[in-house]
């Protein structure tokens, strides 16, 4: 204790020979960089720095965690301490074993940001705020307060000593006394160039900038579907008027992120960028997806009270027990409907739901688990527990439900494209006979109508064989008909060309709204695994998809184009995402938790701390089996923690 009271005095001496004497000028959420403490406020002196710089760095070397400092001199856009620090986290893509302190020294702010399915409670991370990190702070002990924190966490994941925060402190103690005089001269000497100049910007690696990007818009992307699952469920228990501030978050969000979707397409296509283009779109990806979070955090406390599954629980879990069982009625259903068009179609057509049955049931698994998880916790009076596990349960009912619906969406596309796909023979044979009566000097119309003859053979072969991929074939016949639709365009008149312009444009709008609503099936009942280029192909489809839909009726051939580049878009994102969970692993500590659990974390349901790279970043809810998971809700990245924080 006389420890203590000595390096306080001595430290609180410091910070006021360091104090600045101007006004606090307030600091935007900031760009972490390469280094793990930034000290915008001024505060630290040289060797202050480089000290805290090596703890942090010894914490990440120690342990598999990391930390990083923010001092800044006041919180602004947003002001709130919380909203400031997980903004920053978003933005920098922060994974569930990353931490960041930010101190607001003229406003004497504080907030330890952590996810909720990190290595460290919830309970624990506010434990550390209050009794490590706070009385640092309060002494102006700055460098200490970053001893404090890595110490911390280190000791709550299980990984630290008992003397090491003390032995740290007594070697601060020592380069403040050693150093006071020289640290006051360096501090005074930036602030005035920090005054002239302003401080300089800290430039990302380009590969690290992208890096960041596509885990802020997987995130993003993920809470705006659990956000738009969670809204759901809200307006069908308490309808569309008592909603609308929460579909406005949300439709606000998604503008953002269709934005960023738009600008990470522009990254991959095949027109070459600068490097000044590739960090400027990167970096207005990030600030997209942090401006989308916050539109939806700012609203999650307002919707966590309209839904107060907490306080009524029992009533909730009547609710959503009467949900999981219609799903597993229509999961039922969808069992018999596969195997109907498993005899009538080929795999390739139907691989984009093969094993929606099996997710399914893994998904149902999972909700009758948490169902009676919560049984108990309602039993034992724990209503918070229970609402996180009703909420989990209802997720994955619900995904029960999408995962089987999909098969007969599949079902109903492929016999309408079936359909399409014989009238069109029949046009093109009106189109072979046709072009075979024109003149032919240089052989040229014999050879489209050659191609086009085949093409229609093996399209009759196919859709006779009983085992057929009517989406491709539609595609092929397609092509051949716009070759030959050249040949005989002379020979037509306005009307007929008209007719068949618009023939083909229904054809392909079709086949578009076919491979769109396949994908983004697919990819939402699996987001879990799947990876920002398909969910940017899917996003880009989907916008190019309205365009066509919205081309004015003058204009056939723009709507035509768009459409086909949905069509061509869609299938990119559904192959992407069929690579991307064809990777995902289902062994380790997941596999071990047995397959209803890897289902949920597969579908986004459960964020696992293990999983890492950044896709972390829990939406809300609490934590699974020891901690190491987390169930989804409406908010954004800002909602990956809890509470805590403080004034010093």
């Amino acid at each position: 204790m006389r420890l203590h009271r000595l390096m306080a005095v001595a430290v609180a001496s410091v910070a006021l020979i360091l104090a600045p004497a101007a006004a606090a000028s307030a600091t935007d959420p900031v760009t972490l960089g390469a280094d793990y403490v930034l000290d915008d406020a001024g505060v630290l002196g040289t060797a202050q720095h480089d000290d805290a710089e090596q703890t942090a760095q010894r914490f990440a070397d120690d342990t598999d965690m990391n930390l990083w400092v923010v001092f800044v001199d006041t919180f602004t856009n947003p002001s709130d301490a919380q909203a400031w620090a997980n903004q920053t986290a978003q933005a920098a893509g922060l994974g569930p074993n990353q931490y960041l302190l930010a101190v607001a020294v003229g406003s004497r702010q504080f907030y330890l940001s952590g996810d909720s399915a990190g290595p460290v409670s919830e309970d624990a991370l506010g434990r550390i705020e209050q009794q490590e990190i706070q009385p640092a702070l309060a002494s102006g002990d700055w460098a200490g307060a970053v001893s404090a924190a890595a110490t911390g966490l280190q000791d709550a994941a299980g990984g630290g000593s008992a003397g090491g925060g003390i032995l740290t402190l007594v070697l601060i103690l020592v380069v403040i006394a050693v150093a006071v005089i020289l640290v006051v001269v360096l501090v005074r000497a930036r602030r005035r160039k920090q005054g002239a100049t302003g401080p300089a910007p800290q430039r990302l690696d380009p590969k690290e900038l992208a890096r960041r990007a596509g885990a802020a818009l997987v995130q993003t992307d993920d809470a705006v579907r659990t956000s738009e699952q969670e809204l759901g469920f809200a307006r069908a228990q308490f309808g569309d008027d008592a909603t609308t501030e929460f579909a406005a978050a949300l439709a606000q969000a998604k503008t953002d992120l269709d934005e960023a979707f738009a600008l990470k397409q522009q990254l991959d296509d095949t027109a070459p960028d600068t490097p000044a283009q590739r960090d400027a779109w990167n970096s207005r990806i990030i600030e997209l997806c942090a401006h989308a979070g916050a539109s939806l955090d700012e609203k999650a406390a307002a919707f966590d009270e309209l839904r107060k599954l907490e306080q009524n629980a029992p009533e909730a879990l009547a609710r959503v027990q009467q949900l999981r069982q219609d799903a597993a009625g229509r999961r039922g259903a969808a069992a018999g409907r596969l195997e109907q068009l498993r005899a009538a179609y080929a795999p390739e057509a139907l691989a984009a739901v093969a094993d929606n049955v099996d997710q399914a049931q893994q998904r149902l698994q999972f909700a009758d688990g948490q169902l009676a998880a919560a049984q108990q916790a309602i039993a034992a009076g724990d209503g918070g527990q229970a609402a996180v596990a009703i909420r989990a349960a209802e997720q994955a009912a619900d995904q029960a439900r999408q995962l089987a619906q999909a098969i007969d969406t599949l079902g109903g596309d492929l016999a309408e494209a079936q359909k399409q796909a014989t009238a069109l023979l029949q046009e093109l044979d009106g189109d072979i006979a046709t072009a075979s009566s024109l003149p032919d000097p240089d052989g040229s119309v014999a050879r489209v109508v050659a191609a086009t003859r085949a093409q229609v053979d093996q399209a009759r072969s196919e859709l006779g064989s009983g085992r057929t991929h009517p989406l491709a074939t539609l595609s092929a016949l397609q092509a051949v008909n716009t070759q030959i639709d050249r040949v005989v365009q002379g020979v037509r008149d306005a009307q007929e060309r008209s007719q068949r312009a618009a023939q083909m444009l229904g054809q392909t709008m079709m086949r578009a709204q076919a491979q769109v609503s396949a994908a983004e099936d697919y990819i939402t009942s699996r987001r879990g695994a799947v990876g920002a280029d398909a969910r940017t192909r899917l996003a880009q489809a989907g916008a190019e998809l309205v365009q066509a839909q919205q081309a004015p009726a003058t204009d056939p051939d723009a709507a035509l184009a768009h459409a086909q580049r949905a069509d061509q878009l869609a299938g990119l994102a559904l192959q992407a995402a069929q690579n991307d969970v064809g990777g995902f692993g289902g062994t380790g500590p997941v596999g071990r938790s047995g397959g209803d659990m890897v289902g949920a974390v597969l579908g986004g349901i459960l964020i696992n701390s293990l999983l890492g790279g950044g896709r972390g970043g829990g939406f809300g809810g609490g934590g699974f089996g020891g901690g190491g998971f987390s169930a989804g809700s409406f908010g954004g990245g800002a909602t990956r923690s809890r509470r805590g924080g403080g004034r010093f």
